[in-house]
C-alpha cells in the first residue's frame, strides 16, 4: 500500500474551487463571502494534514451482473461503473481524507454557531478531500507510467448505483484497520467526514472521461456542480 501525507500547498486550492463547490459556478460571491472564504483558507492552511493511500490488486468484473470481485469481496457496482471498468486489467482501491485536524475545526465552528463559516468550511472540506484524491491519481499515474497504462475515473460507494453500505467491504481490503486514519460509522459513513474512497480501473485500453451525469439520476452528486442561481 502506498500512503502519503500532503501539505496545504500540495493541494493547489484556489478560492474559485471553493466557489464552484458552494454553487456559484464561475461567479464570484459578494465581498463578505469572499473575505470569509479567504480567511477560512488561511486558517485551514495552518492546521491541515490531508492524506491519501491506495493499493493495486487484481479483480474479476462481471459487466452483465454489474459486479466486481476482488480478494473474496463482491461489490455490486452498478451498470454505470461496470461499463467504465470493462477494459481494466487491474484495480486501485483508495482512500483520501482532509484529516482529523480539519474535522475538529468543523466541529468547533458548529459549536460557535456561525452558520456562514460552517457553510464555507463545509465547501472547503469537500474541495480538500477531492484535491487529495487528485494528488492520489497523480501518484497512481507515476506508478503506471513505465507500463504505458492508463486509468479510469474514480468511483465511490454511494454514487453511480454503488450502494454506500459496501464501504465496509471496501475498507476490509486494506492491510490496516483505518486507512489514512479514516474509520467507518455503523451506517458506513466515513470519519473524518471529508474523505473519499473508491476504486479506479487500470489498463492499456481504459481511459478517463468526463463524468457521464446524463446517465445518473443522483441529483445531489458533487460532480454536477450547478451554479447557485439555478439551485
Amino acid at each position: 500500500m502506498i500512503e502519503r501525507g500532503l501539505s496545504y500547498a500540495d493541494l493547489r486550492i484556489s478560492p474559485g474551487d471553493v466557489y464552484v463547490q458552494m454553487g456559484y459556478g464561475d461567479a464570484v460571491p459578494d465581498d463578505v463571502i469572499h473575505a470569509e472564504t479567504l480567511g477560512m483558507l488561511d486558517t485551514v492552511s495552518r492546521i491541515l494534514r490531508p492524506r491519501f493511500c491506495f493499493f493495486v490488486t487484481s479483480g474479476t468484473l462481471d459487466e452483465e451482473g454489474m459486479t466486481l470481485e476482488s480478494a473474496g469481496r463482491n461489490f455490486g457496482i452498478g451498470r454505470i461503473i461496470a461499463r467504465q471498468l470493462r477494459d481494466a486489467g487491474r484495480y486501485a482501491f483508495f482512500v483520501a481524507t482532509a484529516g482529523m485536524e480539519f474535522e475538529r475545526l468543523q466541529e468547533s465552528l458548529k459549536e460557535e454557531g456561525d452558520m456562514v463559516k460552517v457553510f464555507i468550511a463545509d465547501a472547503v472540506g469537500s474541495v480538500i478531500a477531492e484535491k487529495a484524491a487528485d494528488r492520489m491519481e497523480e501518484s497512481l499515474e507515476e506508478l503506471l507510467a513505465p507500463y504505458a497504462w492508463s486509468h479510469t475515473n474514480r468511483f465511490s460507494p454511494g454514487y453511480c448505483g454503488w450502494h454506500v453500505s459496501e464501504q465496509r467491504d471496501l475498507f476490509s481490503l486494506f492491510p490496516v484497520e483505518k486507512p489514512c486514519g479514516v474509520s467507518l460509522t455503523s451506517s458506513s459513513l466515513m470519519v473524518p467526514i471529508k474523505s473519499v474512497s473508491g476504486v479506479i480501473g487500470l489498463g492499456e485500453n481504459v481511459r478517463k472521461i468526463e463524468y457521464t451525469c446524463g446517465l445518473c439520476d443522483f441529483k445531489q452528486c458533487y460532480k454536477r456542480r450547478k451554479p447557485i442561481q439555478n439551485l
